[in-house]
């Protein structure tokens, strides 16, 4: 029996990956902690789709070296995208590092940890294309909510992102498998479900009879008794159709909250990228959206400095975003890929590119800060995530807000409450861009 310590970086379906891996290594009879000091072995599960995650990546792999170098851990393992994509490079260039796995290898983390305690090498890459295979779950959230994992890769080839060099071909998981996991997970008492994938829309399609059946899954988890909220990420645009809207719209169960990833809206851009659909289909969909959805908040991400980005592409953009006025924004620089197709094409400057990220930002802040003002005196459900001290001030968050992207709601209360409860708030206001509201009803 050795003590294993890990550390997960990067997105909410790496972070599954790694419960996956800590529910592996416990059922193996070793012991899981979350502190590394004391570690016979350290698991660094981590990130390598852009330059920030990979130099955050690379700042853990070196503090653990330093943490190792003083003795107080033993062995260090990576693994991850970061691990898929520099295999020599880690390696060679990183003595302190004592075995890697690729993201095709994660079931294989009981046999690497004891290779690494009998002073064994480790270098296991197996199929990044190979299906997932069925395990039990360490969960690293707050009990209250949980991700829920759909599917492994991605076959959409945008042309500037290297996922499907790390994850392989798109894989669905089979629905009565999805769902027996959100079953176990309702009665250990999680009560939001956040739906992941690399691309939840494309759900089923790789399937037998090739069915988008996202929308069936979402109807079978709304029949979960204990689940209280269902939220879903990453829904391509070109992707969703009636079926979902309907879905979407009729069950109480589902916020009405999407991720939709659009990056940009130019249509010479989005062609060149490698994106289904253009401009002016995206402003239909969210005008659809809308009107079938009432109260549905949208969030997506942007890249500026994309190849044939111009100035008049980017003022197009900016007015896209105020004409809109999408809830939730998240701005990025872009970030060349080696490998890519988007790589070897001409492209602004960086320091360009996260200048127009700022002026999103700006944007985005400002329509922020008029959705908060449409906000006051309405009542909202929050789910209690916590107590700040310092603003004598409980905390949660709406169905607005996804965890660890979005915003809080600030409550003040006469009585107490507890994390993972459901109360009412009457909003009044904001407290640093966040909202802030008074307790009106507690759900007992």
């Amino acid at each position: 029996m050795a003590t294993i310590g890990f550390i997960s970086l990067g997105c909410a379906k790496n972070q599954v990956d790694c419960e996956r891996m800590m529910h592996r290594i416990q059922e193996a009879g070793h012991v899981v902690q979350g502190d590394l000091p004391g570690s016979d072995v350290v698991v660094i599960n981590t990130c390598g789709f852009i330059d920030s995650a990979k130099s955050e990546a690379i700042d853990h792999i070196l503090q653990t070296a330093a943490l190792k170098e003083a003795g107080l851990v033993g062995k260090i393992l990576v693994t991850g995208c970061l691990s898929q994509r520099y295999q020599q490079e880690i390696l060679q260039e990183m003595p302190e590092v004592d075995g890697i796995l690729g993201t095709g290898s994660y079931t294989q983390i009981v046999p690497a940890v004891e290779a690494l305690l009998q002073d064994q090498p480790v270098s296991l890459f197996g199929s990044i294309d190979a299906p997932e295979e069925e395990t039990g779950r360490i969960l690293t959230t707050p009990e209250h909510y949980a991700y829920l994992k759909i599917a492994e890769g991605c076959d959409n080839r945008c042309a500037y992102c290297v996922i499907p060099y790390l994850r392989g071909k798109f894989r669905s998981r089979q629905m009565d498998d999805v769902l027996y996991e959100a079953r176990v997970l309702a009665h250990s008492g999680v009560k939001e479900l956040i739906v992941v994938a690399q691309d939840t829309s494309r759900y089923g399609t790789d399937l037998p009879g090739h069915r988008r059946l996202l929308p069936q899954l979402l109807r079978e988890l709304c029949k979960i008794q204990q689940l209280h909220w269902i939220r879903v990420h990453y829904v391509y645009p070109d992707e969703i159709d009636d079926e979902l809207i309907d879905v979407m719209a009729s069950e109480a169960k589902i916020v009405k909250y999407l991720d939709i990833p659009i990056q940009h809206c130019n249509s010479q851009i989005l062609k060149r990228m490698n994106r289904r659909g253009d401009g002016e289909f995206l402003r239909a969909l969210f005008a659809k959206l809308r009107s079938r959805i009432p109260g549905l908040v949208i969030r997506t991400s942007l890249i500026t400095g994309l190849p044939g980005e111009g100035e008049a592409e980017f003022t197009e953009l900016c007015d896209f975003l105020r004409q809109q006025r999408l809830e939730r924004v998240g701005a990025f620089p872009f970030s060349p890929e080696e490998g890519t197709p988007a790589a070897e094409m001409e492209f602004v400057d960086n320091e360009t590119a996260l200048r127009r990220a700022q002026i999103v930002e700006t944007i985005q802040s400002e329509i922020m800060d008029a959705y908060n003002a449409a906000m006051n005196g309405k009542i909202l459900e929050v789910v209690v995530e916590g107590f700040d001290e310092d603003e004598e001030l409980y905390f949660g968050r709406s169905y607005a807000d996804s965890p660890d992207i979005d915003g809080r709601v600030w409550i003040a209360a006469q009585e107490p409450v507890r994390e993972g409860q459901f109360v009412m708030v009457r909003i009044d206001g904001t407290l640093d861009g966040d909202l802030f509201g008074y307790l009106q009803e507690v759900d007992k």
